[in-house]
């Protein structure tokens, strides 16, 4: 897909009304999710729909999901949201379980750890995690993009010292996944929410796993959904759960996931390499352009944007119609498809005290 394509499908499917920069936080909905979600709705509200939701429309989300980070779809097991992926992983580790973490990670990858209690949770900066992994380590448990500054890790430093030791890789792919090309099958755990830079609704959220680290997960969270057989496993223990990692769904938000078939249709539509190349393009634009105004940014090629010590500035461009974010201290952009260089040179201008 070239660029002039690429702006005639923002241009189908979006239409914010303010300049907004602050994926970080949430996507913006295409139409067409929105018309599948609203069409739910509308069938729900009238009586129309049998079981509230198609199955067919959260096995279409998982397919899409799949073919974005590279894996087969009976890697992959739908949700609700990243807490309880990683609360399920957290589970099934042994007491005493070394788990390696950056530092200032995102509570929701970290949380299920810390608080168990019996665990050895064990925090360094994010550019020495692959240096820190040591024989004791069980799960070296990480993001691909850092949220509160858009950092990239070194994924295959990472992922090479893990293997040398024989630590298991948890990774959240909540910041990266439709913007960063991600092989999930490298990792034997990744954990994405589905409501950033993949446009779905929230309440989408996906669990990938290799079939050797899918033995480890406890059927904690097992239901009716877990047999694999919607509408055919919904009463009396589930004596079989799917052979796949099917085995994990939980029981689906409908109304998120018949909008999520869309959202990632449509990412698969523009393709991978497009959407990188376009979102870490308009990123440099814009650290070059804050460069110009004496503000140091987080350096790198994310497509999330972090100056920090400049989140006192947040308010203003807020004001001004450029939606942006201000964690653990920094001004936060981010770039996606639906951005422009205009939208960039907006927030400069704000910055510079132009707007």
């Amino acid at each position: 897909m070239t660029i002039s394509v690429l702006r005639q499908v923002v241009a189908a499917e979006f239409a914010p009304e303010v300049t907004y920069l602050n994926t970080s936080s949430w996507g913006l909905l295409p139409r067409r999710t929105i018309a599948a979600v609203k069409a739910l709705a509308d069938e729900n509200a009238a009586g129309r729909r049998s079981g509230a939701g198609s199955f067919e429309a959260v096995e279409a989300a998982r397919v899409g999901f799949a073919r974005l980070v590279g894996v087969h779809p009976d890697r992959v097991a739908t949700g609700g949201s990243v807490t309880v992926h990683v609360g399920l992983i957290a589970a099934s580790l042994p007491p005493g379980a070394e788990v390696l973490c950056p530092e200032g990670e995102f509570a929701s990858v970290v949380t299920p750890f810390a608080l168990r209690g019996d665990l050895r949770v064990r925090y360094v900066p994010l550019a020495e995690l692959a240096s820190a992994v040591r024989p004791t380590t069980a799960l070296v448990a990480f993001s691909a993009v850092q949220s509160a500054d858009g950092r990239v890790a070194d994924l295959a430093a990472v992922r090479a010292a893990a293997a040398a030791h024989g630590a298991r890789t948890l990774l959240d792919a909540t910041q990266a996944a439709g913007w960063f090309p991600l092989d999930a099958g490298a990792y034997d755990y990744t954990v994405t929410g589905g409501f950033k830079f993949l446009l779905c609704p929230r309440g989408t959220s996906f669990l990938t796993m290799t079939e050797e680290a899918e033995h480890a997960l406890p059927p904690l969270f097992a239901g009716w959904v877990s047999a694999g057989a919607p509408w055919k496993s919904n009463y009396g223990p589930v004596r079989r759960l799917a052979p796949t990692a099917r085995a994990f769904d939980e029981p689906p938000a409908f109304l998120s996931y018949h909008g999520a078939e869309h959202s990632l249709a449509l990412l698969a539509e523009v393709g991978p390499d497009v959407l990188y190349a376009h979102a870490t393009g308009l990123a440099a634009r814009l650290r070059a352009g804050l460069a110009e105004l004496g503000h140091e940014a987080v350096p790198g090629e994310s497509a999330i944007v972090a100056v920090p010590g400049l989140d006192g500035r947040q308010p203003d461009l807020v004001a001004a119609g450029v939606a942006v974010s201000a964690p653990a201290g920094n001004l936060r952009i981010a770039c996606h498809l639906y951005n422009t260089e205009a939208d960039v040179d907006r927030a400069l201008e704000v910055l510079a005290g132009k707007g």
